[in-house]
């Protein structure tokens, strides 16, 4: 196989599309789990997604599964669902191992909360998905399925890159800064990142205080029912409201009005990037959605103001709360950790509590100002990242246009509805705080609008 692939469309590996035919026995989840086994065995060894997978595991599961959907007593939509497990996230029968040579081989002899939810739902896990060094930016071995030359973003790398090609149908990926909606959109699937803490995170080494737990995926139905079965068994964070809404994915839902958001991200984005979003916005408009931008309103004007500074001063805060445990793992084997890891401890230990306090007010200012835009706009949609998928593997990408979504606490979405560059590019739709069932409802006619002759149409695996 060469290292570019041609034809670069998504193909999309519905688990939902055939749970009918697994009730009238024209399929089996056995069977759709070895069309995903044949496609690991194809394309696994160029893209390396997985760090650790369990396969006989995985059969004896989607043979369990089998016997539950023929005898009417499937457990949920997705039980039998291949799913992968980024590996940040314990899991009682594989390592946990966070791209960190501390813990090669490390096990917690636990479930996370929300791989126990999938187990329970009947889900099978399949492996575990490749991340950078503790979901930070130190990039790791995965490569773009559609170009191996280029990176397929960070840090849910081997998530988005096992969904792209196949290998799954759906992946749990977590994002801080840019993690789930930067890596859908490099590699053409969907990233889901829900409002802050409406999926519990409970054993995922992921503690900072606007880190998500998210769903990448190749279908619309299929990225909502994942977030909904692990919500309606664990729950949110604690302290936090969990994902509402209905039991399948929300039927599209015409927006009356959306806003434009060109935040600091345009600075970096090349012209074709800001072509292909510009055209996106003209066909909404033609389909008779209200696209406003911050010439039309100034109060958007001063929101794309406000976020300035975005990513620095999401960076400052995550480097405070990274003080523990960076600081323990420097004194137990500092040459353990990377360059990029011991930097930030050392700006954490030069941080005051008042430094702090004052990056958490600047933060809630912004979150209470972007709310406002709530009671006359349905959504915002801006792209998910600056360009197609970078040239090289030392850097997993720009986040610049993933991280107001991180900031801002609020549910965000990839779809793989444009191209740059004659690669994938996200256009990025985000929600407001609560409202994560909604940002389903707008970006299903979102895609209702562009995705005719756009990625989502494209071929659909068997």
């Amino acid at each position: 196989m060469g290292d570019v692939v041609e034809d670069h469309r998504p193909l999309s590996r519905s688990y939902l599309r055939h749970t009918a035919a697994f009730r009238d026995g024209a399929d089996t989840p056995r069977d759709f789990l070895e069309r995903c086994l044949a496609v690991v065995d194809e394309r696994e060894r160029d893209v390396r997604a997985f760090v650790t997978m369990d396969a006989a595991a995985a059969r004896r599961a989607a043979d369990a599964s089998t016997t539950r959907w023929r005898a009417g007593r499937a457990l949920s939509p997705i039980d039998g669902m291949p799913v992968g497990v980024k590996d940040i996230i314990e899991t009682a029968d594989m390592p946990t191992q966070m791209g960190s040579p501390l813990f090669a081989g490390w096990r917690s002899h636990r479930d996370a909360a929300s791989v126990a939810a999938l187990r329970h739902a009947g889900a099978v896990i399949l492996g575990k998905t490749v991340t950078t060094e503790f979901a930070a930016q130190e990039a790791r071995e995965t490569r773009n399925p559609h170009d191996l030359r280029r990176t397929p973003g960070g840090s849910s790398s081997g998530s988005a890159a096992a969904v792209a090609c196949g290998m799954v149908s759906a992946a749990l990926g977590t994002q801080v800064v840019g993690s789930i909606v930067r890596p859908a959109s490099y590699c053409g699937c969907i990233g889901f990142k829900p409002g802050a803490g409406s999926l519990n995170r409970g054993g995922s080494h992921d503690h900072l205080s606007h880190s998500c737990l998210g769903v990448l995926a190749g279908g619309m139905a299929d990225c909502w029912q994942v977030a909904f079965e692990i919500a309606v068994r664990v729950g949110g964070d604690p302290g936090h409201p969990a994902l509402r809404g209905p039991s399948a994915v929300p039927s599209p839902s015409r927006p009356g009005r959306l806003a434009i958001l060109r935040t600091e991200g345009w600075a970096t984005a090349p012209a074709r990037a800001r072509q292909v979003f510009e055209t996106a916005c003209g066909r909404l408009r033609q389909a008779r959605i209200e696209c406003v931008a911050s010439e039309e309103d100034d109060r958007l004007g001063v929101v794309e103001d406000a976020l300035t500074g975005a990513l620095r001063l999401t960076l400052d805060i995550v480097d405070r709360e990274s003080l523990w445990p960076l600081n323990t793992y420097r004194d137990r084997d500092s040459g353990g950790l990377s360059r990029a890891m011991l930097e930030r401890l050392s700006r954490a230990e030069a941080m005051t509590a008042d430094d702090y306090d004052l990056l958490l007010a600047r933060r809630d200012r912004l979150r209470a100002l972007y709310a406002g835009l709530a009671a006359t706009y349905d959504a915002a949609v801006t792209l998910s990242a600056n360009d197609c998928a970078p040239l090289g593997m030392d850097s997993t990408g720009d986040p610049s246009f993933a991280v107001p979504g991180s900031l801002l606490g609020v549910p965000a979405m990839s779809l793989p509805l444009l191209r740059a560059g004659g690669l994938p590019l996200g256009l990025q739709v985000l929600g407001f705080r609560g409202a994560d069932a909604q940002l389903f409802a707008v970006a299903g006619s979102i895609v209702s609008c562009l995705g005719d002759d756009g990625p989502l149409s494209g071929q659909s695996y068997p």
